[in-house]
């Protein structure tokens, strides 16, 4: 995976592990805002964000089911989760160019699902459409964290080559053609 080392999904993956918690997007929660009488809740609310939780464990089971699947005799799980892809590396750097390259993809496709998890959504902006090869991907304001919605295309053109209506893509999608490319940069240069 050509990334910089910092912007990895290992580390988007720790990140991830500790924005576990809501984070405070406003005043509400704290005891020293209420100038009005706050309700009670009927059930004491979760110590953590329970939709990242289950996008860490969906994470690295897809990714440990993976691995054993090209590799049956890979060694036991790191003992950080954020190991697990050096760990999937390792133990699929043998395995045909094929798996390899689903596990590279299925890696970067982790690293823009545990940015926008935490929140970032930025790291949809440098990618180029699929359709149009412009750089007119955002990720809508309606898909909240949720990463299994659709990045979409604003680029004019490409919407009127496709009647009028903005082209989606699944993160996937952008994995695939991301590690593609990188595939053929390599290809090329050797």
């Amino acid at each position: 995976m050509e990334q910089p080392d910092t912007d990895t999904a290992a580390n988007r993956l720790r990140e991830l592990l500790n924005y576990r918690e809501h984070p405070v997007t406003g005043p509400e929660g704290h005891s020293y805002t209420a100038f009005q009488a706050r309700t009670p809740t009927a059930a004491s609310p979760a110590l953590c964000d329970l939709d990242v939780v289950e996008q860490i464990g969906s994470a690295v089971a897809e990714v440990v089911h993976h691995t054993r699947a090209a590799n049956p005799d890979a060694g036991p799980l790191p003992a950080h989760v954020a190991a697990v892809y050096d760990w999937a590396r390792e133990h699929t750097a043998h395995a045909p160019e094929v798996e390899q390259a689903r596990r590279d993809m299925r890696e970067y496709r982790h690293y823009l699902e545990h940015a926008i998890a935490a929140g970032d959504t930025s790291v949809v902006r440098p990618h180029r459409c699929p359709d149009c090869q412009t750089f007119g991907l955002f990720w809508p304001r309606s898909n909240g964290r949720n990463v299994k919605a659709l990045v979409v295309c604003v680029n004019r053109h490409c919407a009127d080559r496709n009647g009028g209506i903005s082209r989606a893509h699944s993160l996937a999608r952008l994995a695939f053609e991301r590690v593609t490319e990188q595939k053929m940069l390599r290809d090329c240069a050797t």
